[in-house]
């Protein structure tokens, strides 16, 4: 299409895969500057996309349940409807969202093959060949290709207000944190996919507390609500430079923290991407995913064993969890040390 007028991007469901197809909405916005551009995505992750000059909106809507006939599924194509779109971009592979898009009435449907769903497109675009080789943002916009959009130096990118970042530098300083004065190491030590993505609890306590051998140095945790008891077990008698913010944060306020931090030490998860997008030095520690696909974009650095057996892309290890146990404590405080440096 030569010209859209109205375009929407049915963006990925997980966090992190979202903010690793955000490159897409910046060469959408650079190739038709006067288009208006709609992202759609899930309530829980819409947060994310706030103040993203690319986007003139954000739909966001609740996952349905159930099949595709019930009046879930009716309600959001209802909404696409009421945007008139003539050009939609799906970043998801399902074949519901290519279901929604057709009976929705959006125009110029593109999206990849996947899931008997190429009657529904308009330009159903094969898998690359190289998708296990390389990495999830380069997948995401070789989408954009059949329209005339070449692969860009493009990077994920997220956006803060001044208002968000004054809040997080106030939140901190109520718990004794001089930005500038102290250093700030945040911990994220869950993984919404599951436990196979996480490191040993054990082996986080005894990082912290060789950490805070340093009396100028802070550690905050993150954690949403579900991961929250993890935490907790983990930061449990630890000192007050300690700072327990799982289940107590928005995606929003998360952003901020993060950008104040001077390392993130992290599994494969969410807050990674966030990290990495913000250019926030990090410590990525993978066993059960691809950190070729999905590693930290662009940034920081990643401890992974590639034992045999990895990756699996299981929730729940089913074996000796080796790719894991193999990280040592001494280890990942040594790279931690090196990307503090860095900032």
């Amino acid at each position: 299409m030569d010209n859209p007028k109205n375009i929407i991007v049915k963006m990925p469901n997980w966090l992190g895969d979202l903010v690793m197809a955000t490159p897409v909405l910046a060469d959408l916005h650079e190739k038709w500057p006067e288009a208006q551009i709609t992202a759609m995505c899930q309530t829980n992750v819409a947060p994310i996309l706030k103040h993203d000059p690319n986007i003139n909106e954000v739909y966001a809507y609740k996952k349905p349940s159930g099949w595709i006939p019930h009046r879930p599924h009716w309600l959001i194509i209802d909404a696409l409807r009421q945007g008139e779109y003539d050009m939609g971009v799906l970043l998801t592979n399902s074949f519901s969202s290519a279901w929604w898009f057709l009976f929705g009435g959006v125009k110029n449907r593109i999206g990849y093959s996947t899931h008997f769903r190429s009657l529904l497109l308009n330009e159903a675009v094969p898998l690359p060949k190289e998708i296990n080789t390389q990495h999830l943002v380069k997948t995401y916009k070789m989408l954009l290709s059949p329209l005339g959009i070449p692969l860009t130096n493009s990077e994920p990118q997220l956006y803060i207000s001044d208002e968000e970042q004054k809040a997080a530098h106030d939140l901190l300083k109520s718990f004794g944190v001089i930005l500038g004065q102290h250093k700030l190491v945040g911990i994220n030590p869950g993984a919404a996919y599951g436990s196979a993505k996480c490191w040993l609890p054990d082996r986080f306590r005894m990082l912290t507390e060789r950490l805070l051998e340093d009396p100028n140095l802070f550690v905050i945790y993150f954690g949403d609500p579900a991961g929250a008891p993890l935490v907790n077990s983990i930061c449990e008698n630890l000192p007050s430079r300690v700072i327990n913010m799982a289940g107590k944060t928005t995606i929003r306020e998360v952003l901020a923290l993060i950008k104040c931090c001077t390392v993130l030490l992290t599994n494969d998860s969410g807050p990674m991407h966030i990290a990495a997008a913000l250019k926030v030095p990090l410590v990525a520690l993978f066993g059960s995913t691809s950190d070729v696909k999905t590693g930290p974009f662009g940034i920081g650095t990643v401890i992974h064993k590639h034992v045999e057996c990895s990756p699996c892309y299981k929730r729940v290890c089913p074996i000796d969890f080796r790719c894991m146990k193999r990280i040592e404590v001494d280890e990942v405080y040594q790279k931690l040390m090196s990307e503090m440096a860095k900032k």
